[in-house]
């Protein structure tokens, strides 16, 4: 059975650390989960990902759903088995995904008529069907399915869209039957605080869920107001249940949305920037195609312990980015991927010992990259 517990809050700031507990596993948080969006992270075994220090995946629902079809992964025995994988897994609704289809939906009372992506086929989700097709993949945690509010929106536009998403929250829950699958409401609103605070009361205190998540944050808006709305809405959310910012997922965004109470993080930014030759150090990022490193026969990161870092120069890693060949995709995700997870382990421990404020502005003071707009497809 799901459950989480607040093990402690940091005296300084709004920082908390805790355990999730799931029929796959436990789950320390703060955790950031690799995307997995149609059952794998790219360019990585399960087993690596699980011995880069991954404690939990995200898969997506509406890929998986189109390709290769729920019935087949249920039939398989869930995703679990049908990927490899026994840890932990989130499914996000596939309402994100929807959202960014943009003309090819159009959104109704009862839930989305869309255009297939891959072959222009016409499908139709409803709440309920998006929580049966979670049931089917057997994840741990599901979320309901929601409308994502654009950017820019009018209040008006904004208010709409959140009581669709408190009325598919209610109709989600009542599909809910499986008491060992966790399901987590999503606080929509846009980035008016008044709706965000309505979003917060209609879907926690009237309806309540097992967990939170903040959505409708990173489809554009400015940093600034992705971390007002996030510091704004996550203190209001229960302590006992855990806190979920979707699809967010820069380290200087988690180091920042750490403190104001946020517990999960998500986002393709470590797979995708390995992808194209950005990669995450401690002291720098790099661009590992620039011709500085063309005879740099030091590793990524000298403070590393990945596969990566032992055993590779970063003119090798340069080397192999320029010969396009598929080992630098799997090296570099292999070096990103335990950045982030190395990152969660210095976050946990710094509020384990009371001195996150402490952290987070030496972390932040340190930050010289800004990197574009986050998501969770891959």
């Amino acid at each position: 059975m799901f459950q989480f517990k607040l093990l402690k809050k940091d005296a300084s700031c709004g920082a908390r650390l805790g355990r999730i507990h799931t029929t796959h596993g436990e789950i320390n948080t703060p955790v950031f989960m690799p995307v997995a969006t149609q059952g794998t992270v790219k360019s990585l075994i399960p087993e690596t990902v699980r011995d880069l220090g991954a404690e939990m995946i995200l898969a997506n629902t509406y890929h998986l759903y189109l390709r290769p079809g729920h019935e087949i992964i249920k039939k398989a025995g869930g995703l679990h088995k049908f990927m490899n994988w026994s840890a932990p897994i989130l499914t996000d609704s596939g309402g994100y995904q929807v959202y960014s289809l943009g003309a090819f939906r159009e959104i109704k009372d009862d839930g989305v008529i869309f255009k297939s992506h891959i072959d222009g086929s016409m499908h139709f989700i409803s709440p309920g069907l998006a929580i049966e097709i979670q049931a089917a993949l057997g994840s741990d945690i599901m979320m309901c399915l929601d409308e994502c509010t654009a950017y820019p929106a009018s209040f008006q536009e904004a208010e709409k869209s959140l009581a669709l998403t408190v009325n598919w929250a209610r109709r989600s829950k009542a599909a809910k039957k499986n008491h060992g699958q966790a399901l987590f409401g999503i606080i929509q609103g846009g980035i008016y605080p008044e709706l965000r605070l309505r979003a917060v009361e209609d879907i926690s205190k009237n309806i309540g869920f097992d967990g939170y998540a903040i959505g409708g944050l990173s489809v554009g808006e400015p940093k600034e107001e992705m971390l007002s709305i996030t510091q704004l809405t996550a203190p209001l959310l229960p302590d006992d249940k855990p806190r979920y910012l979707m699809g967010a997922g820069t380290p200087e965004d988690i180091v920042a949305c750490v403190d104001y109470g946020i517990d999960m993080f998500d986002c393709v930014i470590p797979t995708r920037c390995a992808r194209h030759g950005l990669l995450f150090t401690n002291h720098e990022k790099v661009v590992i195609k620039n011709a500085q490193y063309r005879d740099d026969d030091s590793p990524l990161d000298g403070t590393c312990d990945c596969y990566t870092c032992r055993n590779y120069s970063r003119a090798y890693l340069r080397h192999l980015f320029m010969a396009k060949e598929i080992l630098a995709m799997v090296l570099n995700t292999i070096h990103n991927v335990r950045y982030f997870m190395r990152l969660m382990d210095r976050i946990r421990a710094a509020i384990r010992d009371g001195r996150y404020k402490e952290f987070k502005n030496s972390f932040l003071a340190g930050s010289n990259t800004v990197i574009g707009q986050q998501t969770s497809i891959e």
